[in-house]
């Protein structure tokens, strides 16, 4: 909550003024050490000697004039100069009584270099709706009600719990049907989306980057206004409430988190005061062409305090549980997206972007400390090594980092015809050679089912039996598998369409019994995972993990073991990736005993032909893969089962 304070007068030479900022603040500002200039920065609702009013300050060491222009002053840019520090930090600052909140307003910057530009506040906690651009006065305080899960979250180990994420975009979700299509509100996914997590167990939603930006089809991923939740589905406060809620339901909440880039608007960062500011000077490094955005000078101090106290911000104000970093990749590396003397090399020739990864370190560092329990996950498409290393270890510092290489093979593998899977096994089976080199997240993201890329049911070959069979298949293949899960919304009820950013999701194909199937299959293997600790207790380990038999290409059968710390929890999986039901299938198995087939994606409640493995199913002594003793298994087509030995009744999955 942001409280109103008395704030004593400063005085320096014939110019009276007051700040918010101690010399303490501008030596870390210097120093790129500040990491709260949220409470700074910007503008705040202070009293002044009995007076309420606006306390407005904004960076902007080059300029030669800043006013603040807005709708308290008609857009005069002479009505209220402000008056730049003393101190070299190339801060400018001002004091308006009366001004309150819910004003538009901009700074009015003219250059040393006689350049001339209206910018929105960088540190503003409100915009306007696009297309409309100034910022807004704004407090963001909320009463929170999330007391228990924020204690959990900082007692227990955020590894070593399940964690099944469901990607949301927040202006596509669902749309509302009154006097035409409009977006949902925070304020009604609060109670929309909460329920909807709720029923189908996902344990955390990844929204989609929610910071106001001014392109709806940039998805987020282009901001301006990296404080200010985008003001098109309601207030701060109605974003608060929305988390708020999630916590109280045992959701946990993931926001995407951009610093890479940032776009060219003029209202926006670019060229700030006259000058490249934010971002590097020389468009070889500071200008990115696939997005043709700007990339941010991460050796700056102040821009380094800036995107941290970003960070820091969203974790601080809104009890954010982990901030997803988008495009870590292009940050890495020098020559990304570059051809031969598109790109400028290091100090020592190299084309790693050093001041980057000092960055990342030093913001991993800075989450860690500041707010233990919270996670980072990092988006990087490449083998950079040591990601989900600590620092102190010489790795980025980060908890979790996207297997974009499962995700590519695996995706793949499944929409070949099953024919010639037998082929390509190894194409399946490959990401446990490298599974534990980092900590991972299973990423089935927006990215995979938009432009021409089919949804997930439409990658599946074969009929429509066939491409349910198969969807069900790829999520029990992927719970399964060590990391965390991560499906994008639709992909749990199949939908047939891809991705459309304009519509809502085709909410009335869970009405079909296919697509319901699918939904009921997802809703359970969420369940099992929670309720299954070794599938989350040994996630990122390899003594979670054991393969049975990966080697029978003929059949397109694998089968392998999940891990808990207690043997005596262990899972069979076994999957079969052709059509055929495979009778009198002999695997191998680590114990000898009775065995119950506890999930069968094949099962008629989500779809399937109902083929499956009833009752106690007795082990023989007969050595099988190297086990010592084995089990005959009835495979069902295109499907996959799950096993335990000496399973309780409360491993049973519940009767829909």
């Amino acid at each position: 909550m942001e409280i109103m304070v008395d704030l004593p007068e400063q005085t320096h030479g014939s110019s009276g003024w007051f700040s918010l900022f101690s010399d303490f603040d501008i030596a870390l500002f210097k120093a790129g050490k500040h990491y709260q200039l949220y409470n700074k920065l910007g503008a705040h609702q202070v009293e002044h000697l009995g007076e309420a009013g606006t306390y407005f300050a904004v960076w902007a060491p080059n300029a030669a004039y800043v006013s603040v222009v807005g709708d308290f002053n008609g857009w005069d840019r002479h009505s209220h100069p402000m008056q730049v520090r003393w101190d070299g930090s190339g801060i400018w600052e001002i004091f308006l009584a009366g001004v309150g909140l819910g004003q538009c307003y901009k700074y009015f910057i003219r250059s040393n270099n006689g350049y001339q530009v209206e910018k929105g506040d960088p540190y503003a906690y409100q915009w306007e709706t696009p297309p409309q651009t100034a910022t807004k006065t704004a407090m963001i305080d909320h009463t929170w009600s999330d007391e228990n899960w924020m204690e959990s979250r900082r007692t227990l180990n955020a590894l070593e719990q399940p964690l099944s994420i469901y990607e949301v975009h927040v202006g596509s979700w669902r749309r509302v049907e009154d006097a035409g299509t409009r977006y949902m509100t925070y304020r009604e996914m609060a109670v929309e989306l909460v329920a909807y997590c709720n029923e189908m167990k996902f344990t955390h939603v990844e929204f989609m980057p929610i910071m106001e930006h001014p392109f709806f089809g940039s998805w987020g991923y282009q901001i301006t206004g990296y404080f200010a939740p985008s003001s098109r589905y309601g207030s701060a406060q109605d974003f608060m409430y929305l988390v708020d809620q999630l916590h109280q339901a045992g959701v946990g909440v993931i926001l995407d988190w951009v610093p890479s880039h940032f776009p060219t608007d003029e209202h926006g960062l670019g060229y700030f005061d006259g000058t490249h500011l934010y971002e590097y000077a020389d468009p070889r490094k500071g200008f990115h062409p696939d997005w043709q955005s700007l990339i941010f000078d991460y050796g700056r101090n102040e821009v380094r305090a800036f995107l941290i106290s970003n960070a820091l911000y969203w974790l601080d104000k809104y009890h954010i549980d982990a901030l997803r970093v988008d495009a870590v990749a292009s940050m890495l590396y020098l020559d990304y997206s570059r051809s031969e003397g598109e790109w400028i090399p290091n100090q020592y020739g190299g084309r790693e972007n050093l001041e980057a990864i000092s960055f990342l370190k030093e913001l991993n560092d800075a989450v860690h400390h500041h707010h233990p329990g919270v996670m980072t996950i990092a988006e990087e498409s490449t083998a950079w090594p040591g990601v989900t290393q600590s620092t102190g270890g010489g790795g980025l510092g980060f908890d979790l980092k996207w297997m974009m290489g499962w995700m590519h093979d695996t995706l793949d593998y499944f929409q070949k015809d099953p024919l010639y899977r037998s082929h390509h096994q190894n194409q399946l089976t490959f990401s446990l050679a490298y599974a534990f080199a980092e900590k991972f997240v299973l990423p089935l993201s927006h990215d995979e089912v938009v432009y021409g890329k089919y949804s997930l049911i439409n990658k599946m070959p074969g009929d429509t039996w066939q491409q349910f069979a198969n969807l069900r298949l790829l999520y029990g293949y992927m719970f399964g598998h060590p990391g965390a899960k991560m499906i994008f919304m639709g992909g749990e009820f199949a939908q047939r369409h891809e991705w459309r950013h304009d519509f809502s999701l085709d909410w009335h194909e869970c009405d079909d019994p296919d697509h319901r199937g699918l939904q009921r299959w997802v809703q359970q293997l969420n369940s099992f995972y929670q309720a299954q600790p070794a599938l989350f207790e040994q996630n990122y380990s390899p003594e979670g993990f054991e393969w049975i038999d990966i080697n029978d290409h003929v059949n397109c059968v694998i089968s392998w073991i999940r891990k808990g710390h207690h043997n005596d929890g262990n899972l069979i999986f076994v999957a079969n990736f052709t059509p055929a039901v495979r009778e009198n299938y002999r695997i191998g198995v680590p114990a000898m005993g009775k065995y119950i087939e506890l999930l069968n994606s094949d099962s008629l409640t989500y779809g399937g032909s109902g083929v499956s493995n009833t009752g106690e199913l007795e082990t023989y002594p007969i050595p099988v893969a190297g086990k010592s003793h084995s089990l005959i298994l009835t495979l069902p087509p295109l499907a996959i089962i799950v096993l335990k030995l000496h399973a309780q009744e409360s491993d049973l999955p519940p009767i829909d």
